[in-house]
């Protein structure tokens, strides 16, 4: 027989509310995630500050496998994302690159480029 006290049967529903709220943050994306995503609708709705021909100057913020399966260069030109292909091997996280854009992706959020050189 279950207990039918009525301290009982609210200790009980506190505790279920506590799993469930518990549950629900663990599922949520990460603040990371959230903001990750409003950058991205933000470059959707604006013009691309780079143009395709033209070379710019950035840093590298990461180094990271492009879907072609070379290491890539990732930078930021005013926001923009530009991943950046034929690096050499002393290309590192913290240099400063110059690369020339080759075209964008489907949505104008990013762009690819080639390595021109390091400054």
């Amino acid at each position: 027989m279950l207990p039918s006290s009525p301290v009982v049967i609210g200790a009980a529903v506190i505790v279920l509310l506590v799993l469930l709220v518990v549950a629900r943050r663990l599922r949520a994306p990460s603040s990371d995630a959230r903001e990750s995503k409003r950058a991205h609708e933000a470059a959707q709705e604006r013009e691309p500050p780079v143009e395709i021909g033209e070379t710019y100057e950035f840093g590298v913020t990461e180094l990271t496998d492009h879907h072609s399966g070379e290491e890539v260069a990732v930078g930021k030109v005013e926001g923009f994302v530009v991943f950046t292909e034929d690096i050499p091997g002393d290309v590192a996280k913290g240099d400063v690159i110059r690369a020339k854009v080759l075209s964008f992706n489907d949505g104008r959020t990013s762009a690819d480029a080639t390595y021109v050189g390091k400054t």
